[in-house]
């Protein structure tokens, strides 16, 4: 595409963004000079674009009202974000007819995208897998506001999951230590308003996982690799949250089934496991379970395990013992009116 056809496609982008767009306006976001800006309207008039010239102190042009205007022009970041948000659509469980217009929609960009940027946003999909509980109550890793990797960071990740090719990142841990890892990458996953990928840290030889938009410069090398049998990547960065280091170490003793615990306290957060009683201990009417939490804080799990409305005992610390009892004696208050 010749430079000159480049900015009038540019042009007629900044115009589809709505509104009136001044002379000097354009002729600044497209580095040429204001006669060169009117040059270029008079060619999208000539392809039967209806550019309207606005008069007067805050005059400049603009497109007719109601005009749609094809072919469907995005960025490679603007069709990902398109893409992924179609599919982020369909797992969040919408009607029938909705899940029919969001695929047709898919169908529709991915028609009108370059084919080497349809390959690669394919190639994304395929390496993409969601956890089932984002944004559980509890989660340690539950953001406020999502940390949207970049989009070069998300692509070249993917390729190199799906070709199984070793790839090269620069990572900032939550210390703000950086490094340079060689990572063998199983898959991407979507958890809580963040991007994960799970995969072989070569370096070091154990499993690991990492947030995508701590990931710099992301490069694919040569050579490939095998990926293990077993979980799926989901799977891995649930479990990797539940064995994570945090501040506080929990372990508890929860009279329930597993699933009365799992919706309160998912996989990203707590171990289940059966309870062995200790020797001289009577067995229970009803299985006991242990629990076993890392997290950050402690203050958000006595009302947590207040709603799990089931027998429970702190094992460990003593301080969310206190907590629990503080609530306690909150709720004993607000019930006596006191």
């Amino acid at each position: 595409m010749s430079r000159p056809t480049g900015r009038v496609l540019t042009l007629l982008e900044l115009l589809q963004s709505g509104g009136t767009r001044t002379v000097a306006e354009l002729a600044d976001r497209l580095g040429v000079e204001g006669r060169t800006v009117r040059r270029y309207v008079g060619q999208l008039i000539d392809l039967d674009v209806p550019v309207e010239s606005v008069r007067g102190r805050h005059g400049g042009y603009r497109l007719a009202p109601g005009y749609r205007l094809p072919p469907l022009m995005l960025s490679d970041d603007e069709a990902l974000a398109v893409l992924l948000g179609l599919v982020a659509g369909r797992r969040a469980g919408l009607t029938a007819a909705q899940r029919t217009a969001s695929e047709t929609a898919s169908a529709k960009i991915r028609r009108v995208l370059p084919g080497h940027l349809a390959r690669r946003l394919d190639t994304l999909l395929d390496a993409l897998a969601f956890t089932d509980r984002p944004g559980a109550f509890g989660t340690p890793d539950a953001p406020r506001i999502p940390d949207p990797p970049d989009a070069e960071v998300l692509l070249t990740v993917a390729d190199a999951v799906r070709h199984r090719r070793p790839v090269a990142i620069r990572y900032t841990d939550r210390e703000g230590r950086r490094s340079e890892r060689t990572l063998h990458a199983y898959g991407i996953v979507a958890h809580a308003g963040r991007w994960y990928v799970t995969g072989r840290d070569a370096g070091i030889g154990e499993d690991r996982t990492f947030r995508l938009d701590r990931i710099a410069a992301p490069r694919t090398l040569p050579g490939s690799f095998e990926a293990p049998a077993g979980p799926g990547p989901a799977e891995r960065v649930m479990s990797a949250f539940a064995t994570a280091e945090y501040r506080h170490a929990v372990t508890l003793r929860i009279l329930g089934t597993v699933e009365q615990i799992r919706a309160r306290l998912p996989a990203s957060v707590a171990r289940v496991e059966e309870y062995a009683p200790v020797a001289g201990e009577e067995p229970a009417a009803e299985p006991w379970l242990r629990v076993e939490l890392r997290v950050e804080r402690l203050d958000w799990l006595p009302a947590v395990l207040a709603s799990l409305d089931r027998p429970f005992v702190v094992e460990r610390p003593d301080e969310l013992r206190d907590l629990v009892l503080a609530l306690a004696d909150r709720l004993a208050s607000c019930a006596r009116g006191v």
